[in-house]
């Protein structure tokens, strides 16, 4: 297997492979060019968005600048996406967002991990835990979700949360750790 097919396959890869660095850096430089546009330049935005992102269900999607992400391709957003200021994505595995999700300003998506043995870690050895986010779903601002964490459909996330781990559909949830604290209809 190659690294990059490791990776998303969530074994432990190489981080420093070749292939992957050269990925990393055609994504930055779209990137860059998106959050270089100005705001009426609407059409420009989402053909730029189309090219970083691996599936975009409409065209019916913002993301407002700036906006980070680290591969793209491993990304996919459904129908009626918005995500506000800040958004960042470290997509080494998969991160998949249903339709008519709303993102806060300042949350970060997070699938790559990394050992907390020094030695390990500086080795540069890591590997990524899928993302995925059902439909209806809000998150507030400044909402950190983890590796691994799989949130439901019809869920609002509370501003400053951390998720660490799966929150069911039908629910507010809030808190570092993210915790439910009321279950919908």
């Amino acid at each position: 297997m190659t690294e990059k097919e490791k990776m998303i396959a969530g074994e432990v890869y190489d981080a420093t492979d070749p292939e992957l660095l050269r990925e990393l850096a055609e994504t930055q430089e779209r990137i860059y060019d998106y959050n270089a546009l100005r705001p009426s330049e609407k059409e420009k935005k989402k053909a730029i968005l189309k090219q970083i992102l691996g599936h975009v269900a409409d065209d019916d999607i913002i993301i407002h600048q700036p906006f980070h992400c680290d591969y793209g391709q491993q990304i996919s957003v459904g129908k009626r996406f918005f995500a506000n200021f800040n958004f960042t994505v470290l997509d080494e595995a998969c991160v998949t967002i249903g339709d008519d999700c709303f993102i806060g300003p300042n949350v970060s998506i997070y699938t790559a991990c990394h050992s907390t043995d020094p030695a390990e870690r500086n080795s540069r050895q890591e590997w990524a835990r899928p993302v995925t986010i059902g439909d209806s779903v809000w998150i507030g601002g400044s909402t950190t979700i983890l590796p691994g964490v799989s949130i439901g459909d019809n869920v609002t996330i509370g501003a400053g949360s951390v998720v660490v781990r799966d929150i069911p559909s039908n629910t507010i949830a809030v808190g570092n750790p993210c915790k439910v604290i009321k279950k919908k209809g």
